[in-house]
């Protein structure tokens, strides 16, 4: 263990030596718990992470640079889409990504370092039930279509195959995610295809360049944003994982997407078959002024622009048929290669640009008491998983339904507006939807309808079940309920 001494002068060169204030106070506990937590932190690397959060932080509070003179939409040659597409190339599309699965070359990684802060709950936002009838969590829906994709991918080649599921965690969500994945029997997954790891924290500092003490024995930590991907495959070996098990592609997604395509064959048949090493998911702007990022070029490189890096003319410019010139509203739904993952974390993870966020961060005072303070007080710095785009060779968009697959729980009332939304397979199917009160509000048709990925990927087979059914709210349609319905 590192002495104390030592600890004090890595903190002196660091400018940090505030961070140990409280040492007389503290208990051999946390005295023991600090140090092991400070020796973590190289003192050059600090030094230069403070600095730079400052800097940042001072340069945030002045003018944007603005990107419009700069900026052009996804050409047509690099951008597919299910809306546009005939269905012939759909099929295409998806029966490459069904052989690419069913030969194990296919992984799903999730990026789930994130608390459920604003969805008010205080686990990891992947074990939050989103309001279904059967009570079912993220993880568990996710963890369903996974086990349905390779069933349809096997199924059409006549082979056994497995989607490794490689689920990026932070100091914050690790253990609670293992603890959860063991009581729920990882859902019928096999734990070998399971794939846990931790991305890197951070210390968060306040606008003065000074690391925040969170309490008198611990600093105040924060993951490095989800581009701490880059880093965190290389910490954990994964790239060596994936290269044993042949993996050659990976759909990354975010947590809360309840819509989310797992391994979805349509995006990755698209992408193999436009030899893409990097691809990203879009949806159309649901209005000029929605706070996303859109896909586009800036300076005929291909990165995320932030609504306010924009003017609001250049938002809302339209194109001779009507449509936003800038309409590519990014989702953080991605295709990799590993090649260029290896690209990425051999050469090019150093030169991604580092994002402040402007938080409320809890502090212990001068006397020791802790604060909460009512603004925003302290700076945490991270990466962003799409600041990659820039360097891919041959990069693609692909364009999807919002209604079909995103839908975000970003905070604690929205699960009530997205529970129906496989009711619309049911419609489309012809099978019977009567009109009755609802709880949901709006939805149209207002009924509460769930049906297992385990039943329908994605709305496919439905009319096997339910021909002659007619629907009534809430329904729940899974394995057991359509093993019944078939024989009958």
């Amino acid at each position: 263990m590192v002495s104390e001494e030592e600890i004090r002068a890595r903190l002196e060169q660091a400018g940090q030596s505030h961070l140990l204030r409280f040492w007389d106070e503290l208990e051999p506990a946390g005295r023991a718990s600090l140090l092991s937590e400070l020796a973590l932190l190289d003192p050059n690397e600090l030094r230069e992470h403070c600095q730079r959060a400052a800097a940042a932080c001072a340069q945030e509070q002045g003018p944007l640079e603005r990107l419009d003179s700069r900026m052009q939409p996804v050409q047509p040659e690099f951008l597919g889409s299910v809306r546009k597409s005939d269905p012939q190339t759909l099929q295409r599309w998806e029966e490459e990504g069904f052989h690419q699965i069913a030969q194990n070359k296919v992984a799903v990684l999730l990026l789930a370092g994130g608390q459920g802060t604003r969805l008010g709950v205080t686990y990891p936002k992947g074990m939050y039930q989103v309001g279904l009838p059967s009570g079912k969590t993220l993880y568990e829906l996710q963890a369903e279509r996974i086990r349905r994709v390779e069933q349809l991918a096997g199924h059409r080649h006549n082979t056994h195959c497995i989607v490794p599921w490689y689920i990026m965690t932070s100091e914050f969500t690790l253990k609670p995610t293992v603890e959860f994945f063991k009581e729920n029997n990882f859902f019928h997954l096999d734990p070998a295809n399971v794939i846990m790891f931790e991305q890197r924290m951070l210390p968060a500092v306040n606008f003065n360049g000074e690391v925040i003490l969170e309490r008198k024995d611990k600093v105040a930590m924060a993951p490095d944003g989800n581009g701490g991907l880059y880093r965190a495959i290389v910490d954990n070996g994964i790239l060596e994982d994936m290269e044993r098990r042949g993996v050659e592609y990976v759909h990354v997604y975010c947590v809360d997407n309840i819509l989310v395509k797992m391994a979805d064959p349509v995006f990755i048949g698209f992408c193999v078959l436009k030899d893409a090493d990097c691809g990203a998911k879009v949806v159309e702007k649901a209005y000029p002024t929605e706070p996303v990022g859109v896909v586009c070029q800036v300076d005929g490189i291909y990165q995320v622009v932030e609504y306010s890096e924009v003017d609001l003319e250049t938002i809302q410019r339209r194109d001779e048929s009507g449509n936003l010139v800038f309409n590519a509203g990014n989702i953080c739904n991605h295709f990799f290669t590993r090649s260029f993952l290896q690209t990425i974390t051999r050469e090019f993870e150093p030169l991604l640009k580092q994002h402040i966020a402007i938080k409320k961060v809890p502090f212990v005072d001068e006397d020791g008491n802790l604060v909460k303070p009512l603004k925003p007080n302290g700076i945490k710095m991270e990466k962003f998983v799409f600041d990659v785009f820039q360097f891919s060779k041959n990069f693609v968009a692909f364009e999807v339904l919002r209604e079909e697959e995103f839908s975000p729980l970003k905070n604690a009332d929205t699960a009530n507006k997205d529970n129906p939304t496989t009711a619309r397979f049911l419609d489309e199917n012809g099978i019977r939807i009567p009109e009755q009160p609802s709880t949901l509000g709006t939805e149209n048709p207002p009924v509460l309808c769930e049906i297992s990925p385990l039943v329908s990927y994605f709305g496919e087979g439905l009319e096997v079940y339910l021909k002659d059914e007619e629907i009534h709210s809430p329904f729940i349609l899974d394995e057991k309920k359509a093993k019944l319905l078939e024989k009958a």
